[in-house]
């Protein structure tokens, strides 16, 4: 998201991105995590519900008609 609706200037925006990119800290030596400012932070409770994901996967199918291998 850009422009005057974005919720945080550009700078704070890529922050974290390059951190986890360029950095050789352990912090961010890591994989599977989502980060917000710097900071590891838990997903949605749907992210990590398997019963969820596969409910959406199902519904998705039904609306495009295309399925998943």
């Amino acid at each position: 998201m850009g422009g005057a609706s974005a919720p945080v200037d550009i700078d704070t925006g890529q922050r974290t991105q390059s951190w986890l990119a360029g950095s050789a800290e352990p912090a961010a030596m890591v994989s599977g995590r989502y980060w917000h400012h710097l900071k590891p932070e838990e997903p949605a409770a749907e992210a990590t519900d398997a019963a969820f994901q596969n409910k959406m996967v199902d519904r998705l199918q039904e609306l495009t008609g295309v399925a998943l291998p």
